[in-house]
Formats: structure tokens, C-alpha cells, sequence
């Protein structure tokens, strides 16, 4: 069974680029959304990935990931995906023995840049960034998969 741990914050300023990785460009579109899950294809650059994630609320849910073809995945993307696709560039920070994934979001999105930080257990202590602000693990107005039909500059 695969189990994803991760919390989610807002981001209060660009003290995090000094530190930063260079950025991996993402797409990402939804093939369905339903009560228990939601099932999307992200492409980057080279690669491309089939997901499958449990719809539940908070830090710890559900998730399995498999590699697909990078033209499979822009064949589902562009003809089997509802909605907007999600767009952004993700950034690897490494800060106090953990690597945050920060995502800048772009398109409908623009503006929203939110990080991520993966856990081995639910109350796993981890130092928290200067340029960390609120944590909105538990909005879901914040999943990728609200996103797309409910686009951040919209709120």
C-alpha cells in the first residue's frame, strides 16, 4: 500500500530561490475526479507519470505513481483530460535535513506558490523555513485537482 505523508503552506516571500534547485517545468491534467480519488497525468520535460490519489482530507492519503510514455502522456493530456491543466514549475529546496518541493504556479493559477514537504509519519517533527507561511494541508481548494475547476486567481 502506498501512503503519502505530505503537509502543504503558502509561501510568504522569494527568500527560498538563494537555496533553490533549477526549476523542472510541469503539466499536469485530470482524467477524473471522483468521490475516493483522482487520477491525473503529469508530464515535465522528459518524463511522464500516471497518478492515482485518495480524495481523502488532510496530510496522509493514498497514492500510487507509475512512469508512462512521454506521448502517452501528451496524447491523454491534450484528448482525455476535463478541464484546464494544471501548469507550473517545481522547485527542490533542501532545508534542515528535508527537500521542500516549492510549486509556481502558472496560467489560471499565476500568483499562488505553495510548498510541500513529504513525511515519514503524520507528526513528524521538521524546522520550519523563514519564508514558510500558512499551512493549508487540510483546505482543498489547494489540490491540484480543485485547482483546475476552481482556479486560484477566481477566489
Amino acid at each position: 500500500m502506498a501512503i503519502e505523508i505530505e503537509r502543504k503552506f503558502l509561501v510568504r516571500n522569494d527568500a527560498w530561490r538563494d537555496q533553490a534547485r533549477p526549476g523542472q517545468p510541469m503539466r499536469q491534467g485530470y482524467i477524473g475526479t471522483m468521490d475516493k480519488a483522482s487520477v491525473r497525468v503529469r508530464q515535465t520535460t522528459d518524463r511522464a507519470w500516471l497518478n492515482i490519489k485518495g480524495a481523502t482530507l488532510g496530510v496522509q492519503r493514498r497514492e500510487y505513481e507509475y512512469p508512462i510514455p512521454a506521448a502517452d502522456a501528451e496524447e491523454i493530456l491534450t484528448e482525455l483530460c476535463s478541464g484546464a491543466l494544471i501548469e507550473k514549475t517545481r522547485f527542490e529546496v533542501p532545508f534542515a535535513g528535508h527537500l521542500w518541493e516549492i510549486d509556481v504556479f502558472e496560467g489560471a493559477n499565476a500568483g499562488l506558490v505553495v510548498a510541500e514537504i513529504e513525511l515519514s509519519s503524520p507528526d513528524q517533527p521538521f524546522q520550519r523555513p523563514d519564508w514558510l507561511g500558512e499551512e493549508v494541508s487540510d483546505d482543498p481548494r489547494y489540490y491540484n485537482a480543485c485547482l483546475v475547476e476552481h482556479p486560484w486567481r477566481e477566489w
